[in-house]
């Protein structure tokens, strides 16, 4: 198994995750290709990126038309039996099988199917990072037992803009900073961006992450988000990174800029307005 390791990321830094993408056809959509491997490029290198399904199949057209231009090896799965879903072992099998090869920092699942929650607990239990990306109606268990999950809906043909993000400091092997090069789509407010604010979930996960003077990294913040609810996404809320986020939410968060030890890096840090008057 790849060593345990914690990454320090700059943002001129490129990711060194080495990660397999497997992608089951049956449960994604080929039009979010290109903003599913630029969020991808955010957490690391997709080393394996693999593709199951039936591409004899009228329904899977679309992703013919994508896959060499992305790099992506198909893996034909023939539907044998009606009612049986053979693209779900043959992913689940091949998922082992990187495993065992020990030659991986994490797994990006990319499906709606909750029958991808086993395979994500044991990928977990070996200690690699599991990213999962499939479409709201996605069931919550395989979103839970992802570390990392993202709607597929924000990756919808829509403007872009760079993005980065500040690296969780108590995580090993988790990067979340975009490289100033990647473009990530963010979703537009006809798309729903414009969801209901999850106020006391963000408080709660606020107070987890203080420190005794009240302050909390911003990193250390968006760490304890993911973990408490892996599909938390700023986007989701109209803004393109959670330090957006908590600058424009001024009734819920005071910020302050602070200069790293030993670099000239500015970190964000933030606390609860309601605290301010405690010092």
């Amino acid at each position: 198994m790849a060593g345990q390791r914690t990454v320090v990321k700059l943002e001129t830094e490129e990711p060194t995750l080495r990660l397999a993408v497997l992608i089951d056809a049956d449960n994604a959509q080929a039009a979010v290709i290109e903003g599913l491997l630029a969020e991808i490029a955010r957490y690391g290198e997709a080393a394996v990126r693999r593709i199951y399904g039936d591409f004899t199949s009228p329904s899977s057209a679309s992703w013919k038309k994508v896959l060499n231009q992305h790099s992506i090896k198909p893996v034909q799965q023939f539907a044998y039996t009606t009612g049986k879903n053979a693209t779900d072992s043959t992913m689940i099998i091949d998922a082992m099988d990187l495993l065992y090869t020990r030659k991986f920092d994490g797994f990006c699942l990319v499906t709606s199917d909750s029958d991808f929650t086993g395979l994500a607990v044991r990928l977990r239990e070996e200690g690699l990072n599991v990213f999962g990306f499939g479409e709201q109606k996605t069931p919550e268990p395989f979103r839970n037992a992802c570390h990392k999950f993202v709607f597929t809906e924000i990756f919808r043909p829509t403007a872009s803009s760079s993005i980065t993000e500040v690296l969780p400091e108590s995580q090993p092997k988790r990067v979340v900073d975009a490289p100033s090069s990647v473009s990530v789509p963010v979703i537009a407010p006809s798309e729903g961006a414009a969801q209901v604010f999850p106020r006391e979930f963000v408080m709660q996960a606020l107070e987890s992450s203080v420190d005794d003077s009240g302050w909390a990294h911003l990193g250390t913040f968006g760490s304890y988000l993911t973990k408490l609810q892996p599909d938390f996404d700023s986007r989701h809320y109209g803004f393109k990174k959670l330090s957006d986020l908590v600058r424009a939410k001024t009734d819920l968060f005071l910020t302050e800029e602070r200069s790293a030890i030993g670099s000239q890096q500015k970190v964000l840090y933030l606390r609860a307005v309601q605290s301010n008057s405690a010092g």
